[in-house]
């Protein structure tokens, strides 16, 4: 019997990356992240997550499963200034099909800027001896054969020395950003599938200090564009998060994307369906320059249907499914792909079907917000599609038909509205929809309509005057 010690190979230290070496230190007794970045020793921004500046939304569904692997985490966040937001008790939502009543919160987001989440899961993971991060060090190479893998080679970025390193488990979460499919085909791995929903979107974000009554608390705020409009969609949000600040993420899609100087942003925010937006950000400071992004597209890699595969290589994170960011699905998405993850070694430790039974209930993790986003994108002007999905073809009428009356009725109907919040917040399987309970209240209608303009509380609209 071996007496070696197991080890398991992160490639990424984001979100994902610290999360998954937490899953596989449960099993293993050595884990190696590597990174191309100096990871900075605080809540700082980082080059490899250029994203980081927009708004981040950390769902219930994503958050509870960040709390199962390191306990203790959204008690941290909240004493370092993160916001607890109610779902929909604390947001003021106009989505596509009007203002959403606020209910008592059934699910929550933890609201805080990206490198705060970052920091607080990655300092309480690298708190294990047995974790090992190396910084400025890339990937070079898989070592091994389609079947198997027996480790991988890293070079450091400063003296460009290549080091083998031996691994029992290899995992991808470098992000949108992977090289896997060019990691993987001189092994003789086949090229998979990929599936593209591209609408162009684009973002634009400032930071602006909240209002002095509004600094400690505040509701979410959002603009969403009505994607059946057949014209480009521009969104707005407003989400309050530490040390009094709001993080304000204007977003349209191809045709309509939000500009970088001051005066446009401006512009921009004050012209959405709606002028809240606009209006709270005139009681606001701005602290520092409006910044973009573009890298939005919703993007899903098939490596769960490939015959050919090694049976210790994972994938997960935006490596495997990048979404809209205007969904705000992506974190809670890879909280949920690392928790399968962890399931899987529990039960298949060194299995030959360790990375095809992970993998294939990875995919089944990212499925539902992959349809979320993609089946809205689909509708705007100009959007790419290269997706055999049939969802997104010759079942989309059909879906459309149902979610529209969901979205209509759950504007004004508790129990519509709750069990939409467990989908939105990937604490519920978007099955769940089709529940009893939730058809019988699509077929009755809500007993009231829902509200014609935004429902701010009296102490809210004060802001206002």
């Amino acid at each position: 019997m071996s007496t070696k010690p197991s080890h398991g190979a992160v490639i990424g230290g984001g979100l994902a990356g610290m999360l998954t070496a937490r899953a596989l230190r449960r099993h293993l007794d050595r884990v190696t992240v590597i990174d191309r970045d100096d990871l900075p020793d605080g809540p700082a921004p980082r080059k490899g997550v250029p994203q980081a500046r927009h708004a981040h939304l950390l769902w219930s569904g994503g958050a509870r499963i960040v709390e199962s692997l390191l306990p203790g985490t959204l008690d941290r966040l909240r004493a370092a200034g993160a916001h607890r937001i109610g779902v929909p008790s604390d947001m003021v939502n106009l989505s596509p099909y009007g203002w959403q009543r606020r209910f008592p919160g059934t699910q929550f987001l933890i609201a805080a800027d990206r490198p705060l989440l970052d920091w607080t899961v990655r300092d309480q993971v690298l708190a294990d001896d047995a974790v090992t991060l190396l910084g400025r060090t890339e990937m070079h190479a898989l070592r091994g054969t389609a079947r198997h893998l027996d480790g991988i080679g890293v070079r450091d970025l400063d003296s460009g020395e290549v080091t083998e390193l031996d691994a029992d488990i290899v995992v991808d979460t470098s992000g949108r950003g992977s090289r896997l499919r060019q990691w993987t085909a001189p092994l003789g791995v086949p090229e998979p599938e990929e599936d593209v929903v591209d609408s162009g979107i684009t973002y634009s974000t400032r930071i602006y200090r909240a209002p002095e009554r509004a600094a400690a608390r505040f509701p979410m705020v959002s603009v969403y564009a009505d994607y059946r409009a057949g014209e480009p969609g521009r969104s707005g949000l407003i989400l309050p998060i530490d040390n009094g600040r709001w993080i304000v993420t204007l977003s349209g899609t191809r045709g309509a994307e939000p500009p970088t100087d001051e005066p446009g942003f401006t512009a921009f925010a004050e012209g959405l369906r709606h002028p809240l937006v606009g209006e709270l950000l005139a009681t606001a400071e701005p602290e520092g320059p409006v910044r973009g992004s573009r890298s939005t597209a919703n993007r899903r890699i098939h490596y769960d249907r490939l015959d050919r595969w090694p049976d210790n290589l994972v994938v997960l994170g935006d490596a495997l499914a990048g979404f809209n960011p205007v969904y705000g699905h992506g974190m809670s998405a890879a909280a949920r792909s690392v928790a399968v993850l962890d399931r899987t070694l529990r039960r298949h430790r060194g299995g030959p079907d360790l990375a095809t039974t992970a993998l294939r209930r990875i995919a089944e993790a990212v499925d539902d917000p992959w349809i979320l986003a993609a089946s809205q994108d689909v509708f705007y002007p100009g959007c790419r599609v290269e997706a055999k999905d049939p969802r997104l073809s010759e079942e989309l009428n059909s879906r459309q038909e149902f979610s529209e009356r969901v979205g209509t009725v759950g504007l004004s109907d508790p129990v519509v509205s709750a069990v939409s919040a467990g989908v939105t917040t990937l604490a519920a399987p978007v099955a769940s929809l089709q529940s009893p309970a939730v058809l019988n209240a699509l077929r009755t209608g809500p007993a009231q309509p829902p509200p014609t303009e935004p429902p701010l509380t009296a102490e809210e609209r004060a802001l206002l005057r």
